[in-house]
């Protein structure tokens, strides 16, 4: 008798469990696809919810959050996208930093990227791949970094722009570019790790990514504490961890 109360007990702990789990939908910036995986199933280990992930440039999000996307987390690239969908009223509070993101020059070429510019500019490297600027805050800071060292002009008939860090990314990897400017969690990824070569892209050339998360209109309405779980478990230990071992500086 004792050990069927105890199955029972634990049944209905588990039934309960699950029917109080929810889905949720986060949009996530491209270049946290690959670290997104770990987040999620640790989230659900924690909490049994889960989350219905949508990957884009952090600009194509404000568009479609701005035109009614019912998405109820938003993880930004930057800080500026979420923080002009909370000054256009689509949240109640505004944006928080949950990592800063850095720049590294990926390619599948046997290339030597010691003297990394004197590369891009040598005739072995016809397409660089960069992501759209206007949409995608690795691509801006890839640009201001090219700035930095006076090689914008000179390169702009080499650069290849791809809608985001994602297609940045397909392009290197497919070798449709020689090589690309993309973000460190990228190549610091299982899926990516020990493909090709890479470099970190000098700090003193662009402005640490500083990547900010949102819990927009549509969460706090139609999913209130589970979208509030999950904006308070990216800055968790756990999330840090994570976000740490694919490369990403913390705040």
């Amino acid at each position: 008798m004792k050990i069927r109360a105890l199955i029972f007990l634990l049944l209905s702990s588990v039934l309960a469990h699950t029917a109080q789990a929810e889905t949720i939908a986060v949009a996530v910036a491209a270049n946290v696809q690959y670290v997104f995986n770990d987040l999620k199933a640790e989230f659900k280990k924690e909490t049994g919810h889960e989350i219905q992930a949508s990957f884009n440039s952090s600009g194509k999000f404000v568009t479609q959050i701005m035109n009614g996307a019912p998405f109820d987390v938003f993880l930004s690239a930057d800080m500026a996208f979420p923080d002009k969908l909370h000054k256009e009223g689509f949240s109640k509070a505004p944006p928080k930093v949950y990592a800063y993101g850095a720049l590294v020059l990926w390619t599948r070429k046997d290339v030597d990227l010691g003297d990394w510019q004197s590369l891009l500019m040598s005739k072995s490297i016809d397409k660089i791949a960069i992501a759209n600027p206007t949409t995608a805050p690795y691509g801006r800071e890839a640009m201001n970094s090219l700035h930095y060292y006076k090689l914008a002009a000179a390169l702009q008939a080499k650069l290849v722009f791809g809608e985001s860090i994602a297609q940045t990314n397909q392009y290197i990897h497919s070798r449709a570019a020689d090589i690309g400017f993309t973000a460190k969690s990228v190549v610091l990824s299982p899926e990516m790790k020990g493909q090709g070569k890479w470099i970190d892209v000098p700090v003193a050339s662009y402005q640490p990514i500083a990547q900010g998360a949102l819990i927009l209109n549509y969460g706090k309405e139609h999913h209130p504490e589970v979208a509030q779980q999950f904006f308070d478990f990216i800055y968790s230990v756990q999330a840090r961890a994570i976000f740490a071992r694919y490369g990403y500086l913390l705040p």
